[in-house]
């Protein structure tokens, strides 16, 4: 007849008192200090013999030799041998307990909790390594012997006095057993490795009294339990296929028992994995929290030089060269960065644009013309920002790879090196938000002297070196609101006109038949004048497809100048300059009530808002300019009669400024659009020309033109 389990006991079939089972389990543990050992090369020898074991049990089973490779290189030797030296008496004792009290038929239960007891003083990781390898002892016997039986005399000798031969005689009957103790030896490992794996979780990390520890706590005593019945269930298995215990057929209900606990270890991997990712989460955690604040720490410590902060902000290994070197399109280690004022770059993936990118490169070149200038001793560093949680797609990379192969600055190899601690401290302490650009600035000692320098990048460019807030205040202090400050060098000829004293008018709008009427009305007033007179183009804030048609009928008729780009890169940054003119005086805490130049910012800024042309004349180096909405500036101009005989006794701009001045009415409707970034617009904005506190509105955008 066929062999029955002893009673296939009712806990373990059913899920009654567990919490008892526990308590019993838990009972037997008394573990001790000096007993701590590191199990790893043991667990490694153990899955070899039962991964050996695996390979050869189909060919056995179909009757063919199977071909093994030799040991595991995973451990070291030497580590295994003075290991063994500790627990070889444990091993060999419990092998002995296992192979009695499976051949005597005892009870699972108790025999699992002897065994249990036998292991006390050893870790919950230890107690279930040394039962298998107690196990593995005999189970990699029994399958060496029929590997090799055939060919060695010795081995047959040593199967027939254990009657391996019979067994195998019977292969084919027990096939579905053989197949049913695999899946059960997976599982066990299984179990092993994650119990050894909260075992190897840094325990610095890790809070005793977390939930997430506790509950894994509460699990890995069943789990160990669990593991240790399997293998009492596999011996008994083992010595019964091989006659060695009270007789044995083939069982559908031995075969079902197996699989039982197979399907019981599954649950328990389950709910360990479970617990592992949130004990991972949790370590994460408090290593993201350390990390953050060690960097808090380190940039409020003095240090010789700015290795440790860079190191500590992007990149805290040796094992990889971090950095990518737009120049030669090698990476580079963070020491090319060493006592050099570094400007960090930092951006996402998707408020980066083309145009931005070209304006740096340039700037960057002309810094590295003369590497003796004082200007150049400075890095730029592109630091992209991604979203963690989100997938890494194709898309994304082939967008970072497109932006960084346009840079000749460093950029941060792999946005994947970035920690989430400096991800949180970029966003927390330096306020970058993901939608603007910022450029925060470190000195040759690693101290932050400029939370975002872009807008003096943008203003001022390389005299803006070292680019810290300092300097942007001594930068203001120097400057007046004339063509220069406004329009740069967006022109190459910009500077001959002024130095040759000439009229420069700068405008802009999208409506095309007003700038026919102004720009042939004010050429034909200046020829009237004998005026030297330059208009330029610059177009509208964020320009699309409608600005550069316009250029092209300004081109094709010759009714201005335009700015020379076929990218519109350069009408882009004109705006833009005036923009970062707005926030680098809001960081410098400056009012628009008692500050002139961030008046005439907020005037051209509310031009560009209307829904008008707009024009700003200068002439020269004079300070002096005219400047209004399109329709009053044409009308103006129109009117010259009225107003010739004060430009004869003022001076043209004056008497245009007073005209203009003249023709606004008390009753006026200005609309101010404010570019937004990092929190710095103020709650209070007056207008610019009755001083009397502006409402606010909030407004988004998407112009595709």
């Amino acid at each position: 007849m066929a062999m029955v389990p002893r009673k296939l006991q009712s806990h373990f079939f059913s899920a009654s008192d567990d919490s008892t089972m526990t308590k019993q389990i838990r009972a037997t543990h008394a573990p001790v200090d000096d007993e701590r050992i590191d199990v790893r090369p043991l667990l490694n020898v153990v899955q070899h013999i039962f991964n050996s074991a695996a390979s050869i049990i189909p060919g056995i089973v179909q009757g063919k030799p199977a071909k093994l490779d030799g040991l595991m290189d995973s451990f070291q030797q030497s580590e295994l041998t003075d290991m063994l030296d500790i627990t070889s008496h444990t091993i060999n004792k419990v092998s002995c307990e296992i192979s009695c009290k499976c051949l005597s038929g005892g009870d699972a239960h108790a025999t699992t909790m002897g065994i249990l007891s036998m292991l006390s003083r050893y870790s919950w990781e230890a107690k279930v390594v040394i039962a298998l390898a107690a196990f593995a002892t005999n189970f990699g016997k029994f399958w060496l012997l029929a590997q090799v039986h055939a060919t060695n005399p010795l081995a047959r000798s040593v199967a027939m006095l254990k009657h391996i031969h019979e067994t195998l005689e019977q292969v084919n009957e027990l096939g579905p057993k053989f197949e049913a103790i695999s899946h059960l030896l997976k599982a066990m490992l299984d179990v092993t490795n994650y119990i050894m794996q909260f075992h190897d979780l840094p325990s610095q990390y890790i809070d005793p009294e977390a939930p997430e520890t506790l509950a894994a706590s509460n699990l890995i005593p069943s789990a160990v339990y669990w593991t240790i019945r399997s293998i009492i269930a596999c011996a008994t298995q083992i010595l019964g296929i091989i006659g060695l215990g009270q007789g044995f057929m083939s069982s559908t209900i031995e075969t079902w028992e197996l699989s039982s606990l197979a399907h019981k270890l599954s649950n328990i991997n389950s709910h360990l994995l479970k617990q592992l990712d949130l004990c991972r989460q949790h370590l994460d955690d408090n290593k993201q929290r350390e990390a953050f604040e060690t960097l808090q720490i380190l940039f409020q410590t003095s240090h010789p030089d700015n290795m440790k902060i860079l190191k500590a902000l992007i990149y805290n290994k040796d094992d990889m060269l971090p950095l990518f070197d737009g120049s030669t399109k090698q990476r580079v280690s963070i020491e090319v960065l060493r006592k050099k004022i570094v400007l960090l770059y930092i951006t996402d993936l998707h408020h980066i644009s083309d145009q931005e990118i070209m304006i740096f490169e340039q700037m960057y070149q002309e810094s590295r013309q003369e590497s003796s200038r004082f200007e150049s001793q400075y890095e730029l560093v592109w630091i992209p920002i991604v979203d963690k949680g989100t997938p890494w797609t194709e898309e994304k990379q082939n967008k970072f790879v497109k932006l960084q192969s346009m840079m000749t600055w460093y950029s941060l190899y792999d946005p994947s090196m970035l920690e989430p601690a400096t991800i949180r401290y970029i966003k927390e302490v330096w306020l970058f938000n993901n939608v603007k650009p910022i450029i925060v600035v470190l000195d040759q000692q690693g101290k932050v002297v400029n939370l975002n320098a872009i807008h003096m990048m943008w203003i001022w460019g390389s005299l803006a070196y070292p680019f810290s807030s300092s300097r942007e205040e001594a930068l203001w202090k120097q400057e007046s609101w004339r063509l220069e400050l406004l329009a740069d060098t967006i022109h190459p000829s910009l500077y001959d006109w002024i130095a040759q004293g000439t009229y420069i008018c700068l405008y802009g709008g999208d409506d095309i038949e007003w700038i026919r009427k102004f720009t042939r009305k004010a050429r034909s007033l200046a020829e009237t004048l004998k005026l030297p007179l330059e208009m330029i183009y610059v177009g509208r804030s964020n320009p699309g497809e409608k600005v550069r048609k316009i250029n092209t009928v300004i081109e094709e008729e010759k009714l201005s100048n335009t700015l020379p780009d076929p990218g519109l890169t350069l009408i882009w940054f004109f705006w833009v300059r005036l923009e970062s003119m707005w926030h680098s005086k809001l960081q410098q805490e400056k009012k628009v009530e008692n500050d002139e130049i961030m008046q005439e910012i907020m005037r051209i800024l509310g031009f560009d808002s209307s829904e008008q042309g707009w024009v700003v004349m200068s002439r020269g180096t004079e300070n002096m300019m005219a400047k209004g909405k399109g329709d009053t500036f044409l009308n103006c101009l129109n009117d010259y009669d009225q107003w010739k005989d004060k430009a004869e006794d003022k001076g043209v701009l004056p008497a245009m400024d007073d005209y203009i001045q003249g023709l606004q009415t008390p009753h006026h409707c200005n609309r101010l659009i404010l570019p937004g970034t990092n929190g710095r617009i103020p709650d209070k904005v007056v207008c610019v020309e009755c001083g009397r506190p502006m409402e606010k509105f909030y407004m988004y955008r998407c112009c595709t033109d």
